[in-house]
């Protein structure tokens, strides 16, 4: 594919950055963040970096679930704004180059939305059929989602007489997506928020849409052709509009989601494997884990890509992309303690804590990722070291209030502390006073800083996003090498390992290459040897002159 057929596809080279409204920066001193600070905030994102924000769930809700409970899909909850905050957002965000991706519940919804209101009032109700009902729990039910936090999937509703569905907590009814007018409805409220200014949807827990139903008397209902007609539906709203899926899945599985040509579905997947493979890989001091990852994922089509991420709002997962051993390694390295694990199968913690703030292993770590094929995607906060917070629960303790300097509630607000929409991290937690954007942006050396120079360097290397990997015999279990060929070659080296170690590529670099990032000052590379040192937790990438034949690029 040649450069100039990828200029379009903005999803696959740039930064993702993952905010909450309701935490990132309060614009009317009421305690709670809102659009108005978001909007305010949109000059440092961009000049971190940023191309898209991932925006967390802004409808009006309860809160039972952090807004993913949404009651209402056609508005922002009034804590955070008006409709025309929101789009004053979006156009300071368009004005600084930042697009914006929404993440939208589209399997359930808030007990108190009008819909289920209406329909547990009476089996009569017009949107009765929105949901799903049963007589009795099937025999076979499927599993909580959030072990611990619900005792399972089914609760009798009284006023009707039956039991409803619900994969998440009790409060947040499943949404019958076989049902025509739901699918009806959910097509309204996407060309609604792409009208006011959306770029794409991130589409929580995609696997909930497309389970396949036995229809009595004929086959089976594949829902994947629901992905298909949203991802056709949101085509010809916008052209360049994207779904980006949550599905954790065996791998096997994976590439399904992406669709084909002519039927396709999301243009991005999250990349669970690689996460696994990064962490196990960090836990270890060896390559084998990521590496055995990327070679496994499946290949997305040309116009497809992954998302690359260490850490997001929810908890590490670690059911799936584990071996025994790895899994281990990563609970007893990066979670120690039991309140530091949830669901039995997680970590709850932010990503500076989990590597015991050691500035080495927090920019390997970065640098492991920003190198990986796909887009790069930082949780709010992460770029300056933020912490999780000690006091609350589930999911909540890793989404704190974003910390801009060392005044009172961190920058976050002039309102009184007892507003807050949740406590700001204690010291000696990570907390404002010892850690905040102000301090670090005024030190050159900080890691805020440096954030930004990975940032600005993997922007200039669109091979990692748009062209082909191979993975490189480094010579060493513990350095990882990935070569990238495509506008111009890229070899990166990461050292997993604590101590030196040395990757030997033969005749990999004989062309020449310069370095163009590393974790210090490095000697020009002997070339002629094939030989890299790499110092404890480093990293060097390096670009390959070009040599007298241009580079090929992916048909």
């Amino acid at each position: 594919m040649a450069e100039s057929s990828m200029s379009d596809l903005w999803w696959k080279n740039g930064l993702v950055y993952a905010v909450d409204v309701k935490t990132f920066l309060d614009g009317d001193g009421d305690g709670i963040g809102d659009f108005k600070g978001l909007a305010a905030g949109v000059d440092y994102l961009a000049a971190l970096g940023v191309t898209c924000l991932w925006l967390l769930p802004p409808f009006p809700s309860p809160w039972r679930d952090d807004g993913y409970d949404s009651s209402d899909y056609l508005s922002v909850d009034p804590r955070v704004g008006d409709l025309g905050d929101f789009v004053a957002f979006t156009r300071a965000a368009r004005q600084n180059g930042i697009r914006i991706v929404l993440d939208i519940a589209l399997n359930h919804t808030s007990d108190e939305h009008p819909w289920f209101v209406d329909a547990r009032s009476s089996r009569d109700s017009k949107y009765r059929d929105y949901y799903v009902w049963s007589d009795e729990p099937p025999a076979d039910p499927p599993e909580p989602v959030l072990p611990g936090e619900q005792s399972g999937t089914y609760t009798y509703d009284e006023g009707s007489g039956q039991y409803y569905l619900h994969r998440y907590h009790d409060f947040m009814p499943d949404l019958n997506t076989n049902n025509p007018a739901v699918r009806a409805e959910m097509y309204k409220v996407l060309g609604f928020w792409l009208a006011v200014g959306v770029n794409g949807f991130r589409v929580d827990s995609v696997p909930f849409l497309v389970e396949e139903i036995a229809e009595e008397g004929g086959g089976e209902d594949s829902s994947h052709d629901y992905l298909r007609d949203l991802r056709s539906f949101i085509a010809r709203r916008s052209s360049d509009a994207i779904l980006v899926g949550e599905a954790n899945l065996p791998l096997d599985l994976l590439g399904s989601y992406f669709g084909e040509e002519g039927a396709e579905e999301m243009r991005v997947m999250f990349d669970f494997a690689g996460c696994g493979g990064m962490w196990a890989s960090l836990a270890l001091g060896e390559a084998a884990p990521i590496a055995r990852q990327l070679r496994k994922r499946p290949t997305p089509p040309p116009v497809c890509s992954y998302l690359s991420f260490l850490r997001h709002h929810d908890e590490l997962n670690l059911d799936l992309h584990y071996t025994d051993e790895e899994r281990d390694a990563v609970f007893e390295v990066f979670a120690p303690r039991e309140d530091q694990r949830v669901y039995g199968r997680g970590i709850s913690r932010r990503m500076t804590p989990m590597l015991e703030d050691d500035e080495a292993r927090v920019r390997l770590a970065f640098s492991l990722m920003f190198s990986l094929p796909g887009t790069p995607t930082v949780f709010y906060g992460d770029e300056f070291g933020i912490g999780d917070h000690p006091e609350l629960p589930g999911r909540l303790n890793n989404r704190p209030l974003m910390q801009w300097n060392g005044l009172d509630n961190g920058g976050f607000t002039n309102g009184e502390p007892d507003e807050l929409i949740r406590p700001a991290l204690p010291d000696g937690h990570y907390g404002y006073r010892e850690r905040n954007i102000a301090s670090q942006l005024s030190d050159p050396d900080s890691r805020l800083n440096w954030f930004r120079r990975l940032a600005a360097n993997r922007r200039e290397c669109a091979e990692i996003g748009t062209g082909r990997q191979r993975i490189l015999d480094s010579g060493d279990p513990g350095i990882l090498a990935l070569r990238y060929d495509q506008f111009h070659s890229l070899v990166v080296l990461h050292n997993l390992a604590a101590e030196e170690r040395t990757a030997h590529l033969g005749d990999e670099l004989e062309v020449g290459c310069d370095e163009i990032f590393a974790d210090r000052r490095y000697e020009a590379v002997d070339t002629a040897k094939g030989e890299v040192p790499i110092g404890p937790s480093g990293f060097r990438w390096l670009r390959l002159h070009r040599s007298g034949t241009s580079t090929p690029g992916v048909d």
